[in-house]
């Protein structure tokens, strides 16, 4: 049962992080210099669309950033079945 707990709670992480990349982010959590002082995590999230523009795939970065999501839960599905199924 902890186990289980253990995962969807790094299942929540994870999700949060993939949020706070997109678009879909509407907190502002921390002051305005970002995160830590950092200038590359600003309060407003939409880090996807900040690392592709001014080049050709601006225009596509909410494609890129399902994909990328798809990608992360698909890899931590599969991180959770090795690490619990010895069988498989």
């Amino acid at each position: 049962m902890t186990k289980r707990i253990i995962w969807l709670l790094i299942t929540v992480c994870a999700a949060i992080v993939l949020l706070y990349l997109s678009r879909f982010w509407i907190f502002d959590l921390w002051g305005r210099p970002g995160l830590f002082g950092l200038r590359s995590l600003p309060p407003g999230g939409n880090l996807v669309a900040r690392w592709v523009r001014g080049t050709p795939l601006a225009q596509f970065d909410l494609i890129i950033w399902v994909c990328g999501v798809f990608l992360v839960l698909t890899w931590l599905e599969k991180l959770y079945h090795q690490l619990t199924h010895k069988d498989a």
